[in-house]
């Protein structure tokens, strides 16, 4: 199997203790992490970005090729470096402060040969809403015509809407913009939190209905430590995580579930099952500091 996952990796800066531990880290970048860690050792892991050629670029690459993410589909560009956030967090939820406005992920759509050489011969490529917020130019238009090429060729289409309002002008063109890549995906795995405050959303049954009807064949919504709702092939599955009293940082929870989700997905396992492998691995992420946690997710613990 091989999976491709496409966004911007950045440095993260985290809590610990009176210090900050630096590491490297983003939405799709935490997905493709999480699933090298959990899927068997012949799958392939690819990540589709743009990076600097400066000295802290030349770290991310590494970084990742030394976790075993592919690194072919990395472009180096001259006149970019990479962004940077720093994780606030107060009773185990987080928030974020960024430095991203020179990241040279914002350039990765560019060259639509360069996508499609990515995505060719991918059994999934996993996009997200920071993927698609943080294009310039015309970025989401040939992200958009790379995706719908790849899904017509038989491919199969992952988007997490994961909702960022500040990387948006505006609310109506966020909301668009969720609504078209959702329709060119197979599969959405989506956070009720986020649908309910910027879609009005009243139950995860509503965010279900409202992304089928956008195109999706899947929709799986998450909804903390409440009951996980998913709808395939017209069949509805709800599973309950098993409750945790304490939360220590929530930074990559979604991520972490949606890596186990895909891989139990691969492996051929029925709804019920990916829901209840993305919730025990999220489980043990939350418990953990930072969006990678080698402890939650220990290499073959898929």
């Amino acid at each position: 199997m091989r999976l491709v996952f496409v966004g911007e990796c950045m440095v993260e800066l985290a809590p610990a203790g009176e210090m900050l531990r630096r590491s490297f880290a983003g939405d799709t970048f935490n997905m493709a992490w999480y699933v090298r860690r959990l899927c068997p050792s012949d799958w392939a892991v690819d990540y589709v970005t743009a990076i600097g050629s400066d000295p802290i670029s030349d770290e991310m690459a590494e970084f990742m090729a030394s976790a075993g993410v592919g690194t072919a589909h990395v472009q180096r560009r001259d006149d970019r470096t990479v962004g940077l956030y720093l994780i606030s967090l107060a009773n185990g939820e987080r928030s974020f402060s960024y430095w991203r406005g020179q990241g040279a992920a914002r350039l990765l759509a560019e060259d639509r040969v360069r996508l499609d050489r990515a995505f060719a011969g991918a059994d999934i490529v996993c996009v997200s809403g920071i993927t698609v917020a943080i294009l310039e130019g015309d970025g989401r238009d040939v992200l958009a015509a790379a995706l719908r090429a790849y899904r017509e060729a038989g491919g199969h289409v992952v988007f997490d809407p994961n909702i960022r309002t500040r990387l948006w002008s505006d609310a109506a063109e966020m909301r668009a913009a969720l609504t078209r890549f959702a329709g060119l995906s197979d599969t959405v795995l989506a956070s009720f939190e986020d649908e309910a405050t910027h879609f009005g959303d009243a139950d995860p049954q509503t965010t279900v209905a409202r992304y089928l009807a956008a195109g999706a064949s899947c929709v799986v919504v998450k909804d903390g430590a409440n009951p996980i709702h998913a709808v395939e092939t017209g069949q509805e599955t709800v599973v309950r995580p098993e409750p945790l009293d304490t939360v220590t940082d929530s930074t990559a929870a979604g991520d972490s579930f949606n890596a186990a989700y895909l891989v139990r997905l691969l492996a051929g396992d029925d709804m019920a099952a990916r829901l209840e492998a993305g919730a025990a691995v999220s489980r043990r992420v939350i418990q953990e500091r930072g969006a990678l946690s080698e402890k939650a997710a220990p290499v073959g613990g898929g």
